[in-house]
């Protein structure tokens, strides 16, 4: 049986991961499940699949945790120190789907046992991508990619050498907004944009992909985890997101990865690689769907994209500047304190005032460092949003 943990269960990635392992759950012994708020969900998971812990990150409700738990043999735990030592336990294969920065550390203790570590945590990658590299190879893990673009790049590139690779092209779906006029953007909603016209997604990443800061994510991601220049990774906006990936070879050749947008797709590769099994996902009929649309991303509408272009060049501790930012400008505008298109306003202002640290320039990658440009990230990106409201 292969051992496995699932960190950030309760989401949808986490939901999909427990979607196809319950259909063969007589295959895997489940370490570890871990959630948020949603303890009812946590519970049922980890008693359906028998799980030796079921961790949430929320510890005033580890009571009614343990009460969900009660008779089931589940142990239950609560907080940060019971996450890290649930990501410690031995696994062969552990899903990273927490959202945000907080999945960077049980990623990496993860990574320390030798799993394999399926990442759908782009955040580990833009905080510390050299950090989680150099983790992986110190201790013989692997990393496989569950974002659908890096699953389809990473399934182009199977048989092939980076040294032939001309660029590299990842798509979006453009979001809520890819129709709305500037104006409109400017004027909307939270609720507005949490409706995502594919994929079924949480809250928080549908308005990253609404903004586009999603796909900007994505694209630092996929420099760090492939090893390209920032200046080989291109955006395609494509509506009817069934063209995932398209990876461009030295002799004018694009391979292209298409299907539907099913996240167990991308999950199902990762969790059977490197064979490939049957899955419980549409066959596409190109007949019946008759034509796929691309274009170019409107920089003025998707400044984001811009952005993250300018954090690859920089490097060192920029991505970190640039998650930090971009998350705690997603927060201001959930709580209604800035505007749709000021997220972007409020991240570069965040960049260009950190960036130009030479001591931010110097500092060494470590789980601390990290961790400290973080927080003055976060601190600097709440000062810019009070200086706006004055």
């Amino acid at each position: 049986m292969r051992r496995v943990s699932i960190f950030g269960a309760t989401g949808s990635i986490g939901q999909n991961t427990i979607d196809l392992i319950a259909r063969d759950a007589e295959a895997y012994d489940v370490v570890a499940l871990s959630g948020g708020q949603n303890v009812a969900q946590l519970a049922a998971d980890a008693r359906r699949l028998q799980a030796d812990v079921a961790v949430t990150a929320d510890e005033t409700r580890l009571p009614e945790l343990r009460a969900a738990l009660a008779g089931s043999g589940v142990e239950a735990a609560a907080g940060r120190r019971a996450l890290l030592e649930a990501a410690s336990r031995p696994a062969d294969w552990v899903m990273s789907a927490i959202v945000g920065a907080a999945g960077l550390e049980p990623g990496l203790r993860a990574l320390e046992q030798g799993a394999t570590l399926a990442l759908a945590n782009k955040e580990s990658l833009v905080t510390a991508g050299a950090l989680v590299m150099s983790t992986a190879r110190k201790y013989n893990a692997r990393i496989l990619p569950v974002d659908s673009e890096h699953s389809a790049v990473f399934q182009g590139l199977v048989g092939e050498d980076m040294s032939g690779v001309e660029r590299i092209i990842i798509t979006a779906s453009g979001g809520a907004f890819r129709d709305w006029s500037l104006e409109d953007m400017a004027r909307a909603t939270p609720e507005q944009a949490s409706s995502h016209p594919n994929w079924n997604m949480g809250q928080r990443i549908t308005i990253d992909s609404a903004s586009m800061f999603n796909k900007a994510l994505e694209v630092i991601e996929t420099k760090e985890f492939f090893g390209c220049a920032h200046d080989q990774i291109e955006v395609l906006v494509h509506p009817e997101s069934m063209v995932h990936a398209l990876v461009g070879f030295a002799d004018g050749a694009l391979m292209a990865h298409v299907g539907p947008p099913d996240m167990r797709h991308a999950i199902g590769y990762a969790l059977h690689w490197p064979k490939r099994k049957a899955l419980p996902v549409e066959r596409l009929d190109l007949a019946k769907i008759g034509q796929l649309t691309f274009r170019e991303p409107d920089s003025e509408r998707y400044p984001a994209l811009r952005l993250a272009h300018e954090v690859m060049a920089a490097g060192g501790l920029a991505g970190a500047v640039f998650n930090a930012a971009k998350e705690q400008a997603l927060d201001g505008f959930l709580s209604r304190e800035i505007g749709f298109l000021q997220m972007a306003e409020v991240v570069e202002e965040v960049l260009e005032r950190l960036l130009s640290s030479q001591c931010l320039k110097n500092a060494e990658m470590t789980l601390d460092t990290v961790h400290e440009t973080d927080h003055l990230a976060r601190n600097t990106a709440k000062k810019v949003m009070a200086e706006r409201n004055r």
